[in-house]
Protein backbone atom coordinates (compact mmCIF):
# COMPACT_ATOMS: atom_id res chain seq x y z
CA UNK A 1 0.00 0.00 0.00
CA UNK A 2 1.57 3.53 -1.02
CA UNK A 3 1.87 6.57 1.47
CA UNK A 4 1.56 9.93 2.14
CA UNK A 5 3.76 12.18 3.96
CA UNK A 6 2.16 15.04 5.05
CA UNK A 7 3.42 18.26 7.25
CA UNK A 8 1.79 19.63 10.28
CA UNK A 9 -0.77 16.58 11.29
CA UNK A 10 -1.39 17.78 15.08
CA UNK A 11 -4.63 19.94 13.89
CA UNK A 12 -6.62 21.82 12.12
CA UNK A 13 -5.78 21.55 8.11
CA UNK A 14 -3.38 19.02 8.73
CA UNK A 15 -5.53 16.93 10.78
CA UNK A 16 -8.36 17.21 8.27
CA UNK A 17 -5.94 16.39 5.74
CA UNK A 18 -4.83 13.23 6.92
CA UNK A 19 -8.24 12.14 7.79
CA UNK A 20 -9.43 12.78 4.01
CA UNK A 21 -6.43 10.82 2.69
CA UNK A 22 -7.26 7.60 5.00
CA UNK A 23 -10.93 7.56 4.44
CA UNK A 24 -9.65 7.07 0.57
CA UNK A 25 -7.22 4.33 1.36
CA UNK A 26 -3.66 5.47 1.81
CA UNK A 27 -1.53 4.97 4.58
CA UNK A 28 -0.76 8.85 5.90
CA UNK A 29 2.42 9.72 7.55
CA UNK A 30 1.93 12.17 9.64
CA UNK A 31 4.34 14.88 11.75
CA UNK A 32 4.21 17.10 14.61
CA UNK A 33 7.12 19.03 16.24
CA UNK A 34 6.67 17.14 19.26
CA UNK A 35 5.96 13.97 20.68
CA UNK A 36 5.57 11.33 17.92
CA UNK A 37 3.36 8.23 18.32
CA UNK A 38 2.18 5.09 15.96
CA UNK A 39 0.90 7.72 13.07
CA UNK A 40 3.11 10.69 13.49
CA UNK A 41 7.19 11.17 13.44
CA UNK A 42 8.57 13.90 15.52
CA UNK A 43 10.49 16.76 14.06
CA UNK A 44 10.85 20.21 14.88
CA UNK A 45 11.83 22.52 11.88
CA UNK A 46 13.40 25.16 13.54
CA UNK A 47 16.32 22.37 13.51
CA UNK A 48 17.78 23.04 10.18
CA UNK A 49 18.63 18.94 10.14
CA UNK A 50 14.98 17.78 11.27
CA UNK A 51 13.47 17.82 7.44
CA UNK A 52 16.23 15.27 6.88
CA UNK A 53 15.24 13.28 9.52
CA UNK A 54 11.88 12.97 8.87
CA UNK A 55 12.36 12.32 5.33
CA UNK A 56 14.59 9.43 6.46
CA UNK A 57 11.94 8.22 8.58
CA UNK A 58 8.93 8.03 6.49
CA UNK A 59 11.00 6.24 3.71
CA UNK A 60 12.12 3.54 6.48
CA UNK A 61 8.39 3.49 7.83
CA UNK A 62 7.25 3.36 3.66
CA UNK A 63 9.49 1.13 2.81
CA UNK A 64 10.18 3.80 0.02
CA UNK A 65 6.57 3.86 -0.77
CA UNK A 66 5.85 7.43 -0.77
CA UNK A 67 3.85 8.85 -3.78
CA UNK A 68 3.13 11.91 -2.33
CA UNK A 69 4.26 14.68 0.04
CA UNK A 70 1.87 17.67 1.22
CA UNK A 71 3.93 20.28 2.99
CA UNK A 72 1.19 22.03 5.08
CA UNK A 73 2.97 22.46 8.78
CA UNK A 74 3.67 26.72 9.27
CA UNK A 75 4.37 29.07 12.02
CA UNK A 76 2.07 31.84 12.30
CA UNK A 77 3.55 34.77 14.54
CA UNK A 78 3.43 38.10 14.34
CA UNK A 79 6.37 40.45 14.41
CA UNK A 80 6.25 43.98 15.29
CA UNK A 81 8.06 46.66 13.38
CA UNK A 82 9.24 47.93 16.57
CA UNK A 83 10.42 44.91 17.77
CA UNK A 84 14.47 45.20 18.83
CA UNK A 85 16.56 44.07 15.73
CA UNK A 86 17.67 41.09 16.58
CA UNK A 87 13.89 39.73 18.05
CA UNK A 88 12.56 41.02 14.58
CA UNK A 89 15.25 39.25 12.55
CA UNK A 90 14.91 36.36 14.66
CA UNK A 91 11.30 35.58 14.10
CA UNK A 92 12.26 36.34 10.41
CA UNK A 93 14.38 33.45 10.02
CA UNK A 94 12.18 30.92 12.59
CA UNK A 95 9.13 31.62 10.04
CA UNK A 96 11.21 31.09 7.02
CA UNK A 97 13.07 28.08 8.20
CA UNK A 98 9.39 26.19 9.32
CA UNK A 99 7.14 27.66 6.27
CA UNK A 100 9.26 27.60 3.33
CA UNK A 101 13.01 26.24 3.80
CA UNK A 102 11.55 23.17 5.53
CA UNK A 103 9.38 22.76 2.35
CA UNK A 104 11.98 23.26 0.20
CA UNK A 105 13.81 20.10 1.93
CA UNK A 106 11.32 17.87 1.94
CA UNK A 107 10.37 18.79 -1.64
CA UNK A 108 13.83 17.90 -2.37
CA UNK A 109 14.44 14.46 -1.01
CA UNK A 110 11.54 13.63 -2.65
CA UNK A 111 12.26 14.85 -6.16
CA UNK A 112 15.40 12.72 -6.00
CA UNK A 113 13.76 10.00 -4.42
CA UNK A 114 11.41 9.65 -7.38
CA UNK A 115 14.16 10.20 -9.78
CA UNK A 116 16.62 7.67 -8.84
CA UNK A 117 14.20 4.93 -7.54
CA UNK A 118 11.38 5.15 -10.33
CA UNK A 119 14.50 5.73 -12.97
CA UNK A 120 13.28 4.70 -16.29
CA UNK A 121 9.60 4.26 -15.25
CA UNK A 122 6.79 6.11 -18.02
CA UNK A 123 4.32 8.06 -16.71
CA UNK A 124 3.87 9.39 -13.02
CA UNK A 125 6.11 9.08 -10.84
CA UNK A 126 5.54 11.70 -7.88
CA UNK A 127 3.18 14.48 -5.87
CA UNK A 128 3.90 17.69 -4.07
CA UNK A 129 1.13 19.48 -2.88
CA UNK A 130 2.00 23.15 -1.22
CA UNK A 131 -0.15 24.29 1.28
CA UNK A 132 0.55 28.03 0.80
CA UNK A 133 -1.78 31.36 1.38
CA UNK A 134 -3.87 33.74 -0.10
CA UNK A 135 -1.00 36.10 1.51
CA UNK A 136 1.15 34.53 -1.24
CA UNK A 137 -0.75 37.33 -3.32
CA UNK A 138 -2.33 39.89 -1.31
CA UNK A 139 0.19 40.23 1.17
CA UNK A 140 -0.73 39.84 5.38
CA UNK A 141 -0.94 42.25 7.57
CA UNK A 142 1.84 44.76 9.22
CA UNK A 143 3.18 42.39 11.69
CA UNK A 144 3.55 39.61 9.35
CA UNK A 145 6.13 40.36 6.43
CA UNK A 146 7.37 37.15 7.23
CA UNK A 147 4.91 35.09 6.68
CA UNK A 148 3.46 36.60 3.23
CA UNK A 149 7.08 36.52 2.38
CA UNK A 150 7.35 32.86 3.16
CA UNK A 151 3.90 31.81 1.54
CA UNK A 152 4.91 34.09 -1.76
CA UNK A 153 8.35 32.23 -2.00
CA UNK A 154 6.20 28.73 -1.36
CA UNK A 155 4.25 29.34 -4.67
CA UNK A 156 7.58 30.22 -6.63
CA UNK A 157 9.24 27.30 -5.49
CA UNK A 158 5.85 25.13 -7.04
CA UNK A 159 5.94 26.66 -10.09
CA UNK A 160 9.72 25.77 -10.34
CA UNK A 161 9.10 22.27 -9.93
CA UNK A 162 6.40 22.02 -12.05
CA UNK A 163 8.04 23.71 -15.05
CA UNK A 164 11.03 21.67 -14.07
CA UNK A 165 9.96 17.54 -13.74
CA UNK A 166 6.52 17.55 -15.16
CA UNK A 167 8.42 15.94 -17.98
CA UNK A 168 9.87 13.36 -15.62
CA UNK A 169 6.48 12.64 -14.00
CA UNK A 170 6.66 14.66 -11.15
CA UNK A 171 3.82 17.08 -10.34
CA UNK A 172 3.04 19.91 -8.42
CA UNK A 173 0.37 21.77 -7.06
CA UNK A 174 -0.34 24.78 -4.51
CA UNK A 175 -3.00 26.14 -2.46
CA UNK A 176 -3.96 29.15 -0.99
CA UNK A 177 -6.53 29.43 1.19
CA UNK A 178 -7.44 32.51 3.29
CA UNK A 179 -8.48 32.30 6.64
CA UNK A 180 -9.43 28.62 7.74
CA UNK A 181 -10.98 27.82 11.34
CA UNK A 182 -8.07 26.59 13.14
CA UNK A 183 -6.08 27.76 16.09
CA UNK A 184 -3.88 29.50 14.40
CA UNK A 185 -5.94 31.28 12.30
CA UNK A 186 -8.62 32.05 15.05
CA UNK A 187 -6.14 33.81 17.08
CA UNK A 188 -5.47 36.33 14.01
CA UNK A 189 -8.82 36.88 13.77
CA UNK A 190 -9.38 37.78 17.13
CA UNK A 191 -6.35 40.40 16.56
CA UNK A 192 -7.73 41.71 13.76
CA UNK A 193 -11.33 42.11 15.47
CA UNK A 194 -12.29 38.87 15.39
CA UNK A 195 -15.94 38.59 13.43
CA UNK A 196 -15.67 42.54 12.24
CA UNK A 197 -12.70 41.13 10.11
CA UNK A 198 -15.81 38.97 7.90
CA UNK A 199 -17.07 41.90 6.02
CA UNK A 200 -13.60 41.51 4.14
CA UNK A 201 -14.91 37.86 3.27
CA UNK A 202 -17.87 37.71 0.21
CA UNK A 203 -19.02 34.56 1.08
CA UNK A 204 -19.12 35.76 5.02
CA UNK A 205 -17.41 33.13 6.73
CA UNK A 206 -14.07 31.53 7.17
CA UNK A 207 -12.98 28.56 5.38
CA UNK A 208 -13.19 25.15 7.36
CA UNK A 209 -10.55 22.53 7.69
CA UNK A 210 -12.53 19.86 5.53
CA UNK A 211 -12.95 22.31 3.18
CA UNK A 212 -9.02 22.78 2.52
CA UNK A 213 -8.39 19.11 3.10
CA UNK A 214 -11.07 18.07 0.26
CA UNK A 215 -8.77 20.31 -1.89
CA UNK A 216 -5.42 18.62 -0.71
CA UNK A 217 -6.89 14.95 -1.58
CA UNK A 218 -8.37 15.95 -5.01
CA UNK A 219 -4.38 17.13 -5.76
CA UNK A 220 -2.65 14.14 -4.17
CA UNK A 221 -5.67 11.39 -5.82
CA UNK A 222 -7.67 13.03 -8.78
CA UNK A 223 -5.85 16.27 -10.18
CA UNK A 224 -5.56 15.44 -13.82
CA UNK A 225 -1.92 15.57 -14.88
CA UNK A 226 -2.49 18.46 -16.87
CA UNK A 227 -3.44 20.55 -13.95
CA UNK A 228 0.41 20.54 -12.53
CA UNK A 229 1.72 24.03 -11.76
CA UNK A 230 -1.68 24.48 -11.08
CA UNK A 231 -2.20 27.36 -7.55
CA UNK A 232 -6.16 26.98 -6.43
CA UNK A 233 -7.73 29.45 -4.33
CA UNK A 234 -9.70 28.72 -1.21
CA UNK A 235 -10.42 32.15 0.43
CA UNK A 236 -14.39 33.13 0.35
CA UNK A 237 -13.88 35.42 -2.89
CA UNK A 238 -12.09 37.88 -0.30
CA UNK A 239 -8.78 37.79 -2.71
CA UNK A 240 -9.93 37.01 -6.71
CA UNK A 241 -6.86 36.97 -9.58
Amino acid sequence: MSYILITGTSRGIGKAAKNALEARGLKVIGHRSSEADDDSIAANFADPMAAQALWNEALDRSGGDIIAVVNNAGLFEHSSLDSSDIEWLDRWEDTLRINLTASAQLSRYAVRHWQNRLAGKSGERGRLIHVASRAAYRGDSPGHWHYAAAKGGMVAMHKTIARAYAAEGILSFAITPGFTDTSMAGDYLQSRGGVGLLADIPLGRVAQPDEIASIITYCALDAPASMTGAVIDANGASFVR
